[in-house]
């Protein structure tokens, strides 16, 4: 309990009883009192009968205050009450009473209580005061509507009472400007501001909301015009932090950062400098400065989960995997239930290739939902992440039928999760080759959304698919509409036209989308599509030139780089030069199976047969299915006299080839492949074994 102070009460009573009273009566009359004491008003009496009270009440107050106990606040009440009934007019013991009523939250009573003083004494700044707390108070107990908007009315209109008694109180100024911007103000809390500014220009806490009203407003070069001027003077980091804000709304970032800076440099220790400063950072793409800031906040504040969150998805933008396992970790460590941290670390399971622990925390993650949702409410938006990121990761480690089951339990979720559902539940049957299944999806989903462009355009590239060409050149250029979207129409058109084998239309339609694009990474798109175009009418020169082009674009394009190496090594030139290719796709792409059956078929080609195996069997467990891979893993096998598993592994081949759809059917390498698997079985029944001579590096 809070020690008492009785001589600053004693002071306190004796002016507020004595206050308009008669002066004392002469020494000769006093022996009278006591036998008049209760009917005299100002009776010595009556005083210490409201003043006993009051510091009994006082004392309840505060053992409430210290320990919660309702009990005390219900006896603190009593106390006023009876003082009240010595002194009914006494406006502090009133006031009193009110503070516990709301302290108590009888915040009604307290209400109440407060009116019926300013009834009388209409100017009592204590009592506006104690209004204006108690309607702020309210309004964090409510939620939107007409009853928070008279509250805030009523808040409003005590700060303007206090601010109106006394001009110079920066707490009830502060408190009216929010208000006035709560109430969509901004006017009136604009010039509460300037006023409380010209008396103090360096006052920190108006001046940042003066300088959020000027950001709100999009007066950013004039938060930055006050701010510059006064920034310099602060003692705290506080003005250039918001500098640095005003600087990022005006999209000048390195102003920005310099401010964040600054105000490091003057509170190195203080979080919140340096969460600006890391957030900039990485939005900039500045992961090594970035990741250097959200290490320092990994040591200044360590009990913070977000830091090593954020730590995490710098490492895992780096590709420095290792790490970011290490900091999702830790993260993890701090919140094990939070959906982000668990998130990011299924994605950075993924990237490591490790998929089956990706999807145990997926699953995990879904499963503890489901049970926390038996208490809490959750979004639909919450769950759909979840499902969502669960069946890719199935339908990546070629587990068709649980990713199938995931995506049509997505679809239950809601409007925006059934339409998401829906199309991953076509590119999954697009991607088992189950086309006839895609294709039935799509058109359930353009009947029940016929206005859905995203669908139409996916079923015309199902269409394709299955080599319907007309039809599906025909419901591209439905959706013309000559506007920007063209031009992605007519790169669609492209790839429908060359999956028909019609490549002098594919070379129109990539060239007009060529025309229509308008920023380079556009230009490049089209570029490799043409590139793509040339190389499967075995053009290879013209292929090169336009993914040289695209190159120029952006260096580290993955796809590009690997179409481009893939196409030295089926010729057998440049081997060396397409190795380096593939393995600058594989640096921005590790797990991607098409890029690692590129490397190890390149390892075939230059002899590298133990290479060749290593990769081409991470491709063939990232892929189980793609006849291609295993084409060139039965190759391997071959080569590397393993005829048993040559021969296992073509039969798995030619059966998935049977599956393709058949825009991807090569009939050619079907061919060859029979060919390759009659004569090994021949050997194989002769007992003949091949010679196997390997290059090592």
């Amino acid at each position: 309990m809070r020690l008492f102070a009785f001589s600053a009460l004693l002071g306190f009573f004796s002016l507020a009883a004595g206050a308009g009273q008669k002066p004392a009566a002469p020494a000769a009359q006093a022996t009278q009192a006591p036998q008049t004491a209760q009917a005299v008003p100002g009776s010595v009496e009556r005083q210490a009968g409201a003043y006993a009270n009051f510091i009994l009440g006082h004392i309840s107050q505060e053992n409430y205050e210290d320990t919660g106990d309702q009990a005390y606040a219900d006896q603190a009440i009593s106390y006023y009450k009876k003082a009240l009934t010595f002194d009914p007019s006494a406006v502090d013991i009133r006031l009193k009473m009110a503070e516990t009523y709301a302290e108590a939250q009888r915040l009604h009573d307290a209400v109440d209580s407060a009116q019926s003083i300013l009834k009388e004494h209409p100017d009592d700044l204590a009592t506006h005061r104690l209004l204006a707390r108690i309607y702020v108070r309210s309004l964090g107990q409510m939620g939107t509507g007409s009853d928070q908007d008279h509250t805030l009315s009523l808040a409003v209109e005590q700060y303007e009472a206090i601010l109106k008694l006394d001009p110079g109180d920066r707490e009830a100024g502060l408190w009216l400007a929010r208000l006035y911007r709560f109430q969509n103000q901004p006017e009136k809390a604009e010039k509460v501001l300037e006023q409380m500014l010209a008396r103090d220009p360096s006052d920190e806490p108006a001046l940042e909301q003066y300088t959020q009203l000027l950001l709100d407003q999009g007066h950013a070069d004039e938060a930055v015009s006050r701010l510059s001027k006064i920034a310099g003077q602060a003692s705290s980091g506080r003005l250039y932090d918001l500098l640095g804000d005003a600087y990022a709304r005006m999209n000048n970032p390195d102003k920005a950062i310099a401010s964040y800076r600054q105000a490091i440099a003057l509170e190195p220790d203080v979080p919140s400098h340096w969460r600006r400063l890391a957030r900039l950072l990485f939005d900039q793409d500045k992961y090594d400065e970035a990741a250097k800031a959200y290490q320092q906040l990994t040591s200044l504040d360590p009990a913070d989960p977000d830091n090593f969150l954020r730590l995490a998805e710098i490492e895992y933008q780096q590709k420095k995997y290792d790490l970011a396992q290490e900091s999702i970790k830790q993260a993890k460590q701090r919140a094990p239930d939070n959906l982000e941290v668990v998130y990011n670390e299924a994605l950075i399971a993924e990237a490591q290739g490790r998929f089956s622990d990706a999807i145990d925390v997926m699953s995990k993650a879904v499963s503890d939902l489901q049970k926390r949702s038996t208490t809490e409410a959750t979004s639909p938006r919450v769950y759909g992440i979840l499902y969502e990121e669960l069946g890719r990761l199935y339908r990546r480690q070629g587990n068709f039928a649980d990713a199938e089951k995931t995506f049509k339990d997505l679809m239950t979720l809601g409007p925006a999760e059934q339409r998401r559902g829906q199309l991953e539940l076509i590119e999954t049957y697009r991607e088992n080759n189950q086309i006839d299944d895609a294709i039935a999806t799509a058109q359930q989903g353009m009947n029940a959304n016929p206005k859905d462009r995203q669908l139409k355009i996916t079923y015309a590239l199902l269409l394709g698919e299955k080599q319907q060409t007309n039809v599906a050149v025909s419901t591209l250029k439905s959706l013309l509409d000559k506007t920007a979207a063209d031009r992605e129409i007519y790169l669609d058109i492209a790839q429908v036209e060359q999956r028909g084998r019609r490549f002098s239309q594919a070379e129109h339609a990539a060239r007009t989308a060529e025309s229509l694009a308008t920023t380079p990474d556009q230009r490049s798109a089209a570029w490799f599509l043409l590139g793509a175009i040339y190389e499967r009418q075995k053009q290879y020169g013209p292929a090169e030139q336009q993914f040289r082009k695209a190159l120029t674009v952006n260096p580290n394009d993955a796809e590009v780089l690997n179409y481009y190496g893939y196409m030295l090594t089926e010729q057998g030139v440049r081997l060396d030069e397409a190795s380096e290719l593939v393995k600058r796709a594989l640096a921005e792409d590790a797990n991607n199976s098409a890029y690692l059956d590129s490397l190890g078929w390149t390892y075939y080609k230059q002899n590298r047969l133990a290479d060749a195996r290593e990769f081409l069997l991470k491709a063939a467990a990232g892929s189980p299915h793609d006849p291609t891979i295993l084409g060139h893993l039965g190759d391997v096998y071959d080569r590397l006299g393993e005829t048993e598993l040559a021969i296992n592994t073509w039969q798995k081949a030619l059966a998935e080839w049977k599956r393709v759809v058949p825009a991807d059917y090569e009939e050619d390498t079907v061919r060859k492949l029979e060919r390759k698997l009659t004569e090994a079985q021949r050997d194989s029944a002769r007992g003949k074994k091949k010679t196997v001579a390997v290059k090592h590096d």
